[in-house]
């Protein structure tokens, strides 16, 4: 048990890594951030922001030589920085899961060895020519193509209606190694979080149901609309994931539920996770005190639902030239919680915060609360100049 007032380590500087530094300042610890970025949101509030590359050699020693335990907000840590502060210092999770996580080759094949379901899908090596394979268990047409490394929030992926596109689409990514995956046909998508400490105590969050806008994560709703077996099945299988990592944090594991019933694994993440946003407002635990709590060997929280709830993204199309969205709807509307990250700069495309809406105690059904989370996003939407979505 790594107890206050110990010094934590975090390798990345957002606003995931932000709110991991406010939970353990008032848990009693400190915090040292390694980012390169001099605005990061988290280094502005750590006790030290370490403002080098990730895999700075000085940078390194330091956090190893400081820090009783290390942990991430961000799964594209240099490999060998990984290995070498797993060799040098307690680093959590370990370098398994974010090797892992980092490319969609590895996780894909990961997931397959522990008999977790995913989308049909094969592999399109660099610098070949691809040809969509025949064999059982290759993609349908129509496909995403992805790259395997570094993509996210919808960048890097080709949307793909016949086998015909995929040279072209390869050419566009870069001939980089990319994912060829099916499009499977959604009756919605699903995530759980799950801490997990050192000796297998595992705690999930309640499974989430989020809505994507161009690739990036729109509106989070909990209550889910899915049935308790589907919530179960979901749940079990995050918890799977985790233990054959032999997981040492927050983890989050993304679904498909398909219209036929079927639970496919679209990724998972190694640390806190914008759909568990919610968790900040409407549960006993946010999804940061608890990797606090993991990390540190420390009892995990019961990670229960107070109210139902609806979290809707902010992203930096809101943000009117020169100026700053008009609040006053938000924080007029008493069941809403605001939250900015405090970056200097908006940009489209970019999280510059998010908006909670919460529902009373004892309801059970979160309908209401995602209308007007929608509303007051329009509101800032029609102002900031975005319009209808």
């Amino acid at each position: 048990m790594i107890q206050p007032p110990a010094t934590l380590g975090l390798l990345g500087g957002g606003q995931l890594g932000r709110y991991f530094v406010e939970a353990a300042q008032g848990m009693g610890y400190a915090v040292w951030v390694l980012d390169p970025d001099p605005a990061s949101p988290a280094g502005r509030v750590a006790a030290r922001h370490v403002c080098q590359a990730f895999d700075d050699p000085d940078a390194l020693q330091a956090l190893a030589g400081a820090c009783e335990v290390i942990t991430t907000e961000f799964e594209n840590i240099p490999r060998a920085a990984v290995e070498w502060l797993d060799a040098h210092a307690c680093l959590r999770p370990g370098p398994r899961a974010l090797t892992v996580a980092q490319d969609r080759l590895e996780e894909k094949a990961f997931l397959g060895e522990i008999g977790v379901a995913v989308a049909p899908w094969q592999a399109v090596p660099a610098g070949l020519t691809p040809e969509v394979q025949t064999d059982a268990g290759a993609p349908d047409f129509p496909a995403i193509l992805k790259t395997a490394r570094l993509g996210y929030d919808g960048k890097g992926q080709v949307r793909l209606a016949a086998a015909g596109e995929l040279p072209a689409a390869h050419a566009e990514l870069g001939q980089v190694d990319c994912v060829l995956e099916s499009r499977v046909e959604l009756e919605r998508e699903l995530s759980v979080l799950v801490a997990r400490t050192a000796d297998g105590a595992t705690e999930a969050f309640p499974v989430a149901e989020n809505t994507h806008r161009d690739g990036i994560l729109h509106l989070t709703r909990v209550p889910a609309r899915a049935g308790d077996e589907v919530r179960e099945r979901a749940t079990a299988i995050a918890r799977h994931v985790a233990e054959r990592l032999d997981y040492q944090g927050v983890l989050a594991v993304e679904f498909f539920l398909t219209a036929d019933g079927e639970l496919l694994v679209n990724e998972i993440a190694p640390r806190p996770h914008n759909s568990g946003h919610y968790s900040l407002d409407a549960c006993t635990v946010s999804q940061f005190e608890q990797q606090v709590r993991a990390v540190c060997a420390l009892g995990l929280a019961p990670a229960l639902l107070t109210a139902p709830v609806a979290m809707v993204n902010l992203l930096g199309d809101l943000w009117p030239a020169g100026g700053s969205p008009d609040w006053r709807g938000v924080l007029a509307a008493g069941r809403a919680r605001l939250h900015l990250y405090g970056k200097a700069e908006a940009r489209p495309g970019r999280k510059m915060g998010h908006v909670n809406v919460l529902g009373l105690p004892g309801e059970d059904d979160a309908t209401a609360v995602a209308s007007t989370a929608e509303t007051l996003w329009q509101g800032l939407a029609s102002a900031g100049g975005e319009g209808e979505a």
